[in-house]
């Protein structure tokens, strides 16, 4: 049962429920965060930099920094999962036993960022993505938002 608040949430996490007739155009910006992920993930490839698995990246608050998504990244990721867990402290809710469960669903910024790897080509690459996350805005008139991923988790209100 859903609680009255509910409705305050972020709206892009509930356009399944709703009837939304943005449905086929969330359908297609969903589409292409997929691509766009893709392409990231090839850019990564080609920088030779390794994940050790340890887990430090997403326990924000003792690295020192902050996770930040975009709207059609969320958009994505709600579509695509179940309801997102509450974020109530600097660590990553999805992170169990120093490992992400939901890699395949991981925003930019998780795919792009590395303990150990060169922060000019890192900030380059993050920059390429914003760019395209935003032109895919404009192409489907859908509204930008660049977010802390504890609000985007916490279902802050966005103006969509």
């Amino acid at each position: 049962m859903k609680s009255k608040n509910s409705k305050r949430c972020n709206p892009l996490c509930h356009s399944r429920e709703s009837g939304n007739p943005r449905l086929n155009v969330n359908s297609e910006i969903c589409s292409q965060v997929s691509e766009i992920y893709a392409w990231l993930d090839s850019q990564i490839k080609s920088m030779n930099v390794d994940c050790s698995g340890c887990g430090k990246c997403c326990d924000f608050g003792s690295f020192g920094h902050k996770l930040f998504v975009t709207s059609p990244e969320l958009l994505y990721f709600c579509e695509n999962s179940k309801p997102p867990k509450k974020m109530s402290t600097g660590v990553c809710p999805y992170m169990e036993d120093y490992k992400c469960t939901a890699r395949d669903l991981r925003f930019s910024g998780c795919r792009i960022f590395f303990c150990k790897a060169d922060d000019e080509k890192i900030n380059k690459l993050s920059e390429q993505a914003i760019k395209k996350f935003k032109k895919l805005c404009d192409k489907y008139n859908f509204p930008y938002s660049y977010m802390e991923l504890s609000a985007a988790l916490n279902c802050a209100e966005l103006s969509f």
